[in-house]
């Protein structure tokens, strides 16, 4: 394996997390661990722009921390508590940014599957306990050999005990009953995205997380009514590790040199746009389209600023696809858009949310569920993906004060269409291909506003132009090229992909 090659902003802000870790009982470069000391608790920030390593950085730590003996917490099991045990945790805020990870081989979970952890089965505690290393070979009623056999072979390729458990044939609501507040302290946590993070979950993270390091980027958008700061703004710079080299693999990527280049004080959007033109000209990797492209919006969406473009470009691609006015076809893309339950319901609450369906969280519609006003949908991201859920499923149309609703549970979890989402609800998450509607950012530019100093329209371009991995499409004008094929779910996949840790490399 290729040794890391660390810069010096890198190497820098490594020894500086593992100095905090060494006080924390957690030696690095000794591999040795030791009781932590009871009360003592610190937090870091690691922030830098796209490109800077800051995923790699994560997972270099991460890698020598399991090896130094920490163990993984995953949010869907926990082993045995034993005395002498340190835990790891990597988190992001939405199931997506935590699947951008995982891609990239770091095992990282949700921040409310931390929160929150499943109350198993005994019997299938059992199994778990098994796969997991610390039992041995269950017998279970009702579950074969073979069965047992295919959930330890999938554990193998994929350490996911809800994937392990579903390849033995078995659905969550067979072995989950239930979910629980965590009321045990967790030891490490690293939180990527931070830059999403409000005040209530960095609190709650603390309490449970006595050593935290948080890795955000400061250019992207604060999380709305905090009045444009991220969670490690209020930190003292002494606490704060800024990575600012932009590294080789990220070098001449120009789609991270158009999110760089927002940085010039005197950067006019027309300017920029003559930028975007230019570079489509030099590198395929950037395009820019007369038409917002109908088959990509199914699975990525087109990424706006207004809320009257989104349902504009959503009815558009609806009416495109031929999809009816009174329901769903099996393929449209949703958001969730929170969960519409009374506080006497908290504890299904927590199962929704603790399965993926948080606010913001990419879900694909698979079709009716069995029961009235239930959906069998696909969580973006999630590692066990499927999922039936009450739903309340709501359609905007340009005009109209109401939305049309096609599915209605009583109560559950709510959704609006997610072929086009606001650029604030795509924070977190990457996709291969990512169109940006540029005339919401002319409009933005228009418009003058600022946040935190910086004009509203750069950091609405920043973000959306860093959610592209692979190609950026820049649309300039507000239509809509038809579809070149139907809808279809036959693209998605039914369990995480494999994981396997690399720590010398970062996609930017």
């Amino acid at each position: 394996m290729q040794a890391v090659s660390f810069s010096d902003d890198q190497a820098e802000a490594y020894d500086r997390v593992a100095d905090q870790l060494r006080g924390m009982g957690v030696d690095l470069a000794n591999g040795a661990l030791s009781v932590p000391v009871e009360g003592k608790s610190s937090v870091l920030a690691v922030v830098g722009k796209a490109g800077s390593g800051k995923t790699m950085l994560l997972a270099s730590l991460t890698k020598a921390l399991i090896e130094a003996g920490l163990e993984v917490v995953s949010g869907d099991w926990e082993g045995r508590k034993r005395k002498e045990r340190r835990t790891l945790a990597i988190l992001a805020p939405t199931n997506k940014a935590a699947s951008v990870l995982r891609l990239r081989g770091v095992p990282a979970t949700t921040i409310h599957r931390i929160l929150y952890s499943p109350v198993y089965d005994p019997q299938y505690e059992r199994i778990a306990e098994w796969l997991a290393g610390n039992g041995k070979r269950p017998e279970v009623e009702g579950l074969s050999e073979m069965a047992l056999d295919r959930a330890k072979a999938f554990y193998e390729q994929v350490p996911s005990i809800p994937g392990a458990l579903a390849a033995a044939g078995l659905r969550g609501s067979d072995f989950i009953k239930g979910w629980k507040r965590r009321d045990e302290p967790l030891d490490v946590g690293f939180v990527d995205e931070a830059s999403m993070l409000d005040e209530r979950q960095f609190d709650d993270l603390r309490e449970i997380f006595p050593t935290l390091v948080l890795f955000g980027d400061p250019a992207q958008l604060a999380p709305v009514g905090q009045s444009g700061k991220m969670v490690f703004d209020t930190m003292g710079e002494a606490r704060k590790l800024t990575l600012s080299r932009i590294h080789r693999q990220a070098e001449d990527n120009p789609i991270l040199d158009l999110a760089h280049a927002l940085a010039d004080p005197d950067l006019s959007f027309e300017t920029f746009e003559a930028m975007v033109e230019r570079a489509a000209r030099q590198d395929e990797r950037v395009q820019v389209a007369q038409r917002v492209d109908a088959d990509l919006m199914a699975r990525s969406p087109v990424l706006v600023w207004r809320n009257q473009t989104r349902i504009r470009l959503i009815t558009a691609f609806r009416a495109a696809q031929g999809a009816p006015e009174t329901e769903l076809l099996p393929g449209e893309p949703l958001i969730c858009d929170g969960i519409e339950l009374p506080l006497k319901h908290r504890k299904k609450r927590i199962d929704l949310e603790a399965r993926g369906l948080i606010k913001g969280a990419q879900v694909i519609y698979l079709g009716p569920g069995n029961r009235e006003g239930f959906a069998r949908l696909h969580v973006v991201g999630a590692e066990d993906p499927q999922v039936s859920a009450a739903s309340i499923i709501k359609i905007e149309k340009p005009g109209e004060e109401e939305p049309f609703i096609p599915s209605a549970a009583r109560m559950g979890a709510a959704f609006l269409h997610g072929a086009a989402v606001t650029i604030h609800k795509a924070q977190g998450s990457q996709w291969e291909v990512v169109q940006v509607f540029a005339p919401d950012l002319w409009a933005a530019a228009q418009a003058g506003r600022s946040e935190a100093g910086v004009p509203l329209w750069k950091r609405l371009a920043y973000v959306a132009i860093t959610r592209a991995e692979k190609r950026l499409v820049w649309v300039v004008r507000n239509r809509l090229a038809l579809p070149q094929q139907p809808l279809s779910v036959e693209d998605l996949p039914r369990t995480a992909p494999k994981l396997k840790l690399q720590s010398e490399t970062e996609t930017p």
